[in-house]
């Protein structure tokens, strides 16, 4: 596994992003305020536009636990840092790189494995659907 120094932890706003190059992948690196960092395509599925990085970075109650989140600022749907899924459109997914901080240096390592929409056993039941 190789991992690659793309910037320092204090170039990261707390509770914001930057874009970065790994390869020829654009990456956002959100660093929340306690400095846990995540690293989410840049590239926004749904608009194809490069602008994750410019999201709005905060959390969301799933399941009754709240969650790591940035919305995305072209259509404004929502994205669970911590596996790139969308909170608010089940077709649209992030890709998630994993992150470590070393000394100072914020690092990013492969890509983690992602399907291309949520499972089909995630679609609601009839029952979760409500009219």
């Amino acid at each position: 596994m190789t991992w690659v120094t793309v910037c320092t932890l204090g170039d990261i706003p707390r509770d914001g992003a930057v874009a970065v190059l790994v390869g020829d992948e654009q990456v956002g690196v959100v660093r929340l305020a306690d400095d846990t960092l995540f690293a989410v395509s840049h590239r926004d599925p749904v608009s194809g536009a490069n602008v994750m990085a410019r999201g709005l970075v905060g959390s969301a109650t799933v399941d009754g636990v709240e969650v790591p989140t940035i919305t995305s600022p072209m259509f404004k749907q929502t994205y669970d840092l911590r596996d790139g899924r969308c909170l608010t459109d089940r077709c649209a997914l992030l890709t998630t790189w994993d992150v470590r901080l070393h000394g100072g240096d914020v690092q990013i390592g492969p890509a983690r494995v992602a399907t291309d929409r949520a499972a089909a056993t995630d679609d609601p039941t009839d029952s979760e659907v409500t009219t």
